[in-house]
């Protein structure tokens, strides 16, 4: 393989937390001492747009002069700091305002074929060229499923959305074009186009990569990604099907998961991103970065997955040797290797071939309701202790330790949370009043616990990130603490003979999933979903 062209990350500040110009400084200062060249920032709709102040209004929206700064310190730095933006969906942002009814489309796209659509990107790409040096730009265009399928229906009856999304794009283009930037684009429309729907290289027909390569403007460079396979074959099929789909231009965005809830999966990062850029050596692809999603309220810390950042540029330069990972990760940390791999630890990941967050989903389980009881298996629940005392030990470092005390404190909690509703329900059901009575003091160190691991979880917030967003975890930590305390008195009611019966004890817990079997950990990443039945 030759030289890396480009070896970069994009960072999510959309999905809750937009970390503050002190913190993003901080990450570049890593990532320029990792090797990395580019930096993305992944803003869906907080930036300032000109005369536009519902776009991205109390999101805690970047400002020109904020943009500004850190593209001139990323360039003092050797980082390339490209923005990263939508142009099509994930702007669901927006589309609770209604002064972009006239753009929206349905859900979280926008508006196809609609003068004000192309006038409000041209808004977009104004501000970008305004703060970035860089001319190259992520227009997004992802997971458009229903786009034709709202208001645009409404006006223009059904229309093929591959159509409407090449249209759509190729006037995008053109205002790319008029600011001078070179866009790139994820690449999952049309590569589905070209394959019946299946982001997959299974049964690629290339006839139909031919016709769908046709419609992909010049100027624009597609991304693969793909941050959930660890089989190299898998992403060696993958790149050539882009390669014959695109040719020249092609980008790879392989993951460092932090999108699964608290804690970081860098195990599986590791995994993942060795079979990927092993395939990405053997095809020459040398347009790189990495992803650093933050689904479902940014809760991890913006640190927490340095290994894996750390781990992907070595792969990427030939280095596959652990050792010398280990080595090199300590000397720019100051952290040995293992004790940041560390954060792991309350996610349950066991090296399977897919990521775990046992951490997330049991914190928000309810323990009358126990939508996720039947994954509870009580002889994993001794992992918790164990990983807090590893984790308490990296709490005693300067640098990081603020983010191992955040997790310590969760462990904390879920030694008694994990299982409690498992355990309430069984003393219910075998009408065991002694057990009942002595399992009250668990539901009220729980509340006490929790508190604390908010206090943390809300330090950990405040030194990386700016306040808004933070509403969404007073809501869930607020939620949470009432709730526990609520079962409480009810199970105090039960027991003075106030209650006769606990009406959602008496109910049989369901699995999750058609599939799901019983005590087996999960990737289950949705707080509405967890907490409540009532789900969004």
């Amino acid at each position: 393989m030759k030289e890396l062209k480009k070896l970069g990350v994009m960072l999510d500040c959309s999905r809750g937390a937009v970390y503050t110009v002190n913190s993003i400084k901080s990450f570049i200062d890593i990532l320029s001492k990792m090797g990395y060249k580019q930096l993305q920032l992944y803003t869906e709709d907080v930036y300032t747009l000109e005369d536009e102040p519902y776009f991205g209004y109390m999101r805690g929206r970047y400002s020109d002069a904020e943009l500004q700064e850190l593209d001139t310190y990323a360039s003092e730095k050797g980082i390339e700091l490209i923005p990263c933006i939508q142009t099509l969906a994930h702007l669901g942002g927006i589309m609770r305002w209604d002064v972009f009814c006239d753009v929206s489309d349905n859900a979280d796209i926008l508006l196809a074929g609609e003068d004000k659509t192309y006038e409000l990107i041209d808004k977009m790409f104004a501000a970008c060229a305004k703060n970035f040096k860089s001319r190259r730009i992520n227009i997004g265009m992802d997971e458009a499923h229903t786009v034709g399928l709202g208001k645009y229906l409404d006006k223009h009856g059904y229309t093929n959305r591959f159509e409407i999304l090449s249209k759509h794009l190729t006037k995008v283009c053109a205002i790319a074009e008029k600011y001078g930037f070179r866009p790139m684009m994820w690449s999952d429309m049309f590569f589905r186009l070209a394959n019946g729907g299946e982001y997959s290289a299974k049964g690629i027909d290339d006839k139909m990569i031919n016709e769908v390569s046709a419609l992909i403007p010049n100027n624009v460079d597609l991304i693969y990604w793909d941050y959930y396979s660890t089989d190299e074959a898998h992403y060696d099929a993958m790149l050539q099907a882009h390669k014959k789909l695109k040719g020249e231009g092609l980008v790879f965005a392989g993951g460092a998961w932090a999108w699964i809830g608290f804690a970081p999966c860098n195990a599986f990062s590791l995994k993942a991103s060795r079979a990927a850029l092993s395939a990405c050596r053997k095809n020459d692809v040398r347009d790189i970065f990495f992803t650093v999603w933050k689904d479902d309220g940014s809760e991890s810390s913006l640190f927490s997955v340095l290994p894996s950042l750390y781990a992907a540029a070595q792969y990427a330069e030939g280095n596959f040797d652990e050792e010398s990972l280990r080595a090199g990760f300590k000397k720019l940390t100051g952290i040995a290797w293992e004790d940041f791999m560390a954060t792991d630890l309350p996610n349950f990941y066991a090296g399977e071939d897919f990521p775990k967050n046992a951490c997330k989903y049991m914190l928000y389980n309810d323990p009358f309701m126990g939508l996720l009881d039947r994954s509870c298996d009580a002889e994993k629940k001794e992992k918790f202790t164990q990983a807090r005392a590893i984790l308490e030990r990296g709490a005693q470092n300067d640098r990081f330790g603020y983010l191992f005390r955040t997790l310590a404190d969760l462990c904390s909690v879920l030694e008694i949370k994990y299982d409690l509703g498992v355990r309430t329900r069984a003393l219910y059901k075998s009408r065991n009043m002694d057990g009942l009575c002595m399992l009250i003091s668990d539901y009220a160190e729980c509340e006490r616990r929790l508190e604390t691991f908010y206090e943390s979880f809300c330090a950990q917030w405040n030194k990386e990130a700016k306040g808004f967003g933070f509403e969404r975890h007073d809501i869930r930590f607020g939620g949470a603490i009432r709730r526990l305390r609520h079962c409480r008195r009810i199970l105090e009611k039960y027991l003075t003979g106030e209650l006769l019966e606990i009406e959602e004890l008496e109910q049989e817990v369901l699995p999750i999933g058609k599939d799901a079997k019983d005590k087996e950990t999960l990737c289950y990443n949705n707080w509405a979903l967890t907490a409540t039945v009532l789900g969004h």
